[in-house]
């Protein structure tokens, strides 16, 4: 029996999700949204980045799924009581990878500790050994000898696990689009194999391919091996690298939330009723602008600590207190980030304003609001798509930059900016501990990449001139 546990940031990110599902069903009845979408994805890279941006969001929905499990009912016990801890969905599916917990460090796919200890042996005599993990390749009798037949082992049935998966999905597609393209199912799919199609489904089934095998994989191996080694209190890194990928995304998300009604409305004001409205935005702005940001952020952070530290009453789990803070992150990030853009929609409003329909509107008696929401707005929604999709990468860097310096999220939470924070230290050690690093460069890397050459694409198709 389990209890749902709703946090902040649970909440936010699954409305945020509702509203792009909206905004997609809207495009969707509109020609003019769904051509430059339309040339997106028909862009190889675009495609591919797209795939990767899913399978990062489904993890981050995964792990945005929490609740308590129950603890076991004593003797005349009447009322259920539930476990402090607050696990997810994906602490789940990945079944017991975040508790297999060593003692300290060791190295990727190593089935003894990283650093020799002294232990008696059963002559009494002492020695200095590396002591065999508690989880890793346990089930080896001879490890040396089996582990590269065993990885071996679990990567080929990784592989033919998602063979089949892919086999299952290109069968479906291939029925799905004959029926589409009014064509048989072998026809559908001898196109997609040969790349005749105007979207690039052979990119994207190859990409779903390495993410679907890299995911079995995981599964394979993580139950029997630390494949990213385990840090200093012998936590897995790998999980904790997969973990992190929520905080990302949650920065990288929910900041928007907070950023665009600053941004739109206050570019919109600026720009159509000028004069001192005109002057207290740029006022507003070039103030904030003047204020380095980083200090203003380790301020507000500190003061929300502060405040936490001081009411302990208010956070029933340990959990709730760490995401208000990830919350309070988002907030103060989304503040100091919306002058950019709402100089950019500033500028694009005086032009706006001066064009035929809108000076009609005004001679009709149309209000200012209706103006604003019905002809400016859409108008604008190009810019805001764009700066959107590209701030997303800034903000991801920026948690990493953030937490690296102290001032990020809770040291309780997963983030990859919390893993380079820890690094630092690891990697002056002798010998180095290398691999938390990596594993926190890599995804992190992946994500951003993937992010850039998204919005790359996005607004090249949403900007006329690139159009013509």
């Amino acid at each position: 029996m389990i209890k749902p546990v709703i946090l902040w940031t649970d909440a936010l990110v699954f409305l945020l999700v509702f509203i792009v599902i909206a905004f997609a069903m809207y495009a969707r009845r509109h020609e003019h949204l769904r051509a430059p979408w339309r040339d997106v994805v028909q862009r190889r890279i675009a495609v591919a980045s797209l795939v990767v941006l899913a399978f990062y969001t489904m993890a981050g929905l995964l792990d945005s799924m929490h609740y308590r499990k129950a603890l076991p009912t004593q003797d005349g016990q009447v009322e259920i009581q539930y476990a402090g801890e607050v696990v997810s969905v994906l602490d789940a599916l990945l079944g017991g990878v975040g508790t297999q917990v060593e003692k300290t460090y060791s190295a990727p796919f190593a089935t003894t500790l990283y650093m020799r200890e002294t232990v008696i042996d059963d002559a009494g005599m002492q020695r200095r050994i590396f002591p065999r993990l508690k989880y890793g390749g346990v089930h080896l009798d001879d490890p040396q000898r089996g582990r590269a037949a065993d990885v071996g082992a679990r990567s080929l049935k990784a592989i033919v696990q998602a063979s089949l998966v892919m086999l299952l999905l290109f069968v479906l597609l291939s029925i799905v689009l004959g029926r589409r393209w009014d064509c048989t199912t072998i026809m559908a799919a001898k196109q997609m194999l040969r790349g005749d199609t105007r979207v690039p489904w052979r990119t994207a089934l190859f990409t779903v391919f390495l993410f679907v095998f890299l995911a079995f994989l995981i599964v394979n191996l993580a139950s029997a091996w630390h494949v990213f080694g385990t840090d200093k209190v012998g936590k897995d890194v790998l999980y904790q690298t997969i973990k992190s990928i929520r905080t990302g995304l949650v920065i990288g998300t929910l900041t928007t939330l907070v950023m665009l009604p600053f941004a739109v409305f206050l570019g919109m004001m600026a720009g159509y009723f000028r004069g001192w409205v005109d002057d207290v935005i740029q006022y507003l702005y070039t103030t904030l602008n003047s204020i380095p940001g980083v200090l203003l952020i380790a301020a507000a952070v500190l003061m929300m600590q502060v405040y936490m530290d001081t009411h302990p009453e208010l956070f029933e789990t340990m959990a709730e207190r760490a995401d208000l803070r990830l919350l309070f992150l988002c907030m103060i990030l989304g503040i100091t980030s919306w002058t950019g853009l709402c100089r950019l929609l500033r500028g694009e409003t005086l032009k706006l304003r001066e064009l035929d329909y809108v000076q009609a509107a005004n001679a009709f008696g149309v209000s200012r609001l209706v103006i604003m929401v019905r002809h400016l707005l859409p108008n604008l929604m190009h810019l805001v798509l764009i700066a959107v999709v590209i701030d997303f990468s800034g903000l991801v860097l920026a948690e990493a930059v953030l937490s690296y310096v102290g001032v990020g999220v809770d040291p309780t939470t997963n983030s990859w900016g919390n893993m380079i924070n820890r690094a630092r230290l690891e990697m002056a050690r002798e010998p180095m501990v290398w691999w938390s690093l990596l594993a926190a460069f890599s995804f992190m890397f992946t994500l951003v990449l993937a992010a850039n050459l998204f919005s790359d694409a996005v607004r090249d198709a949403f900007d006329p001139r690139m159009r013509r």
